[in-house]
């Protein structure tokens, strides 16, 4: 590949999310889904309500090149279109969907941070996220109900993935416990799906007043709001997925020292689910943990990604005395650590 194919691939990489957005808005995968045989180009527009035919026909042709969609013979003269596993996972109602988390990362609020990162690097002290929207991305969500809730549902969208990878890959990290409290856990979703796996385990879901409020009711799951800095609830473990990278070492250790306080000394234990930079040299998720660690630097205030190295520090100053690391089947890693 020549360097302007190189230059061009990244551009289209843009517009690929632009036109992936595209098509879930219009609610194209969900109909091709419903249709067991190909849908015409006319009937797709039709149940659409598009008065575009000629856009709509550029569009589904950009994403069945890009293997989006699929075109399939329906008579000699004429093609439909039908889903693939990649536009499967673009369901709103699939279980596996990634469509929220699609339409965070795309959003205007998420994507005009990036826009100020070149000022970040040249040393403006306003973070890029801050820069773009005047507050941080926690303050930014507590004004803003629509996008707290589009924030909490792409990581929900997330959890689904993750704790699926987790659970199949580390099951043996919830034997024994008795309760577990999730801190940061968001609108329970994490959570409610290991209490759902685990059916002994009586969970916890820990976060923000203003995140808590909006959590629908799960069995097994009680949710409480308050500050992971001021105090986490009791429980025999405390879980933590994604939430560590969010903040700088300082702040890591004085969450993690209010997880130690928070579990008993003899047998308890923190379940950190969290990406470990230098498993991706040899690994199928190769250049992922980087590209999350650049999004730290978008979104929060001294947030990044950490090499096991880096976690074993912030483990050590908060006062724990040992730590294992599993490589799961995602970009993520399941890192027990103990008093």
């Amino acid at each position: 590949m020549t360097p302007q194919e190189e230059i061009w691939n990244y551009i289209l990489g843009f517009t690929h999310i632009a036109l992936v957005k595209c098509a879930i808005e219009l609610g194209i995968p969900d109909i091709l889904e419903k249709h067991e045989s190909p849908i015409t180009l006319d009937d797709l527009a039709l149940e659409i309500g598009c008065s575009s035919r000629s856009s709509l026909y550029r569009v589904m042709r950009f994403l069945t090149h890009y293997k989006v969609f699929e075109e399939k013979a329906i008579s000699e003269t004429s093609v439909g279109y039908v889903q693939t596993p990649l536009s499967k996972l673009l369901t709103r109602q699939g279980k596996h969907s990634m469509v929220d988390l699609v339409l965070l990362t795309s959003s205007r609020a998420m994507l005009a941070p990036w826009h100020k990162l070149s000022d970040w690097v040249k040393g403006n002290r306003e973070l890029p996220f801050e820069a773009a929207h005047g507050m941080d991305l926690w303050e930014f969500g507590a004004v803003n109900p629509e996008h707290s809730k589009l924030f909490n549902d792409g990581m929900a969208c997330d959890a689904r993935v993750t704790v699926s990878a987790v659970l199949e890959g580390c099951p043996h990290v919830f034997e024994g416990l008795g309760t577990m409290v999730d801190v940061g856990g968001g609108n329970g979703t994490a959570l409610r799906l290991i209490v759902e796996a685990c059916p002994w385990i009586k969970g916890i879901n820990f976060d923000l007043p203003h995140v808590v409020s909006m959590a629908p009711v799960c069995i097994g799951v009680e949710h409480v709001g308050g500050s992971m800095f001021d105090h986490v609830p009791k429980a025999d473990a405390v879980f933590m997925m994604k939430l560590l990278h969010d903040w700088a070492d300082e702040e890591c250790i004085t969450i993690l020292k209010k997880c130690r306080e928070a579990i008993p000394q003899d047998k308890g234990k923190v379940i950190i689910v969290d990406i470990v930079l230098g498993r991706e040299e040899d690994h199928e998720f190769k250049g992922v943990g980087l590209m999350f660690d650049i999004n730290m630097m978008i979104y929060t205030n001294k947030g990044k990604e950490r090499s096991a190295e880096e976690w074993s520090y912030v483990f050590h100053e908060a006062g724990f005395s040992r730590y294992t690391i599993k490589h799961i089947q995602a970009p993520l890693s399941v890192i027990e650590v103990y008093p």
